[in-house]
């Protein structure tokens, strides 16, 4: 069965530009690599929530473990966590409709 890992967060005031930068050059590329296959990013610009969700596919339990537990992907969210605040993550099973 297919699986969704959901992740949320907040970009770091003044911090935007080197988060944009790190998001296109290192983020992105690198979890495509490590075999996430990203689905869904989505920006609020209203409201009380998370500024940033951004969604990956895996293809099954044995896979998402074996990728969110790499020492690369661990390395990858601690970077991304010097532009950030507030990320939280959380594996679903997938289904072809809007998640949180």
């Amino acid at each position: 069965m297919k699986l969704k890992l959901i992740m949320t967060w907040n970009i770091l005031p003044n911090h935007e530009q080197e988060y944009f930068e790190f998001l296109v050059r290192k983020f992105v590329p690198n979890m495509n690599r490590l075999g996430f296959e990203l689905n869904d990013a989505w920006a609020t610009v209203y409201g009380d929530r998370p500024q940033v969700m951004v969604s990956a596919l895996l293809p099954g339990e044995i896979e998402a473990e074996e990728r969110m537990n790499s020492a690369e992907w661990n390395e990858l969210v601690e970077r991304l966590q010097t532009y950030v605040t507030d990320f939280q993550e959380k594996l679903v099973p997938a289904r072809n409709e809007f998640q949180l």
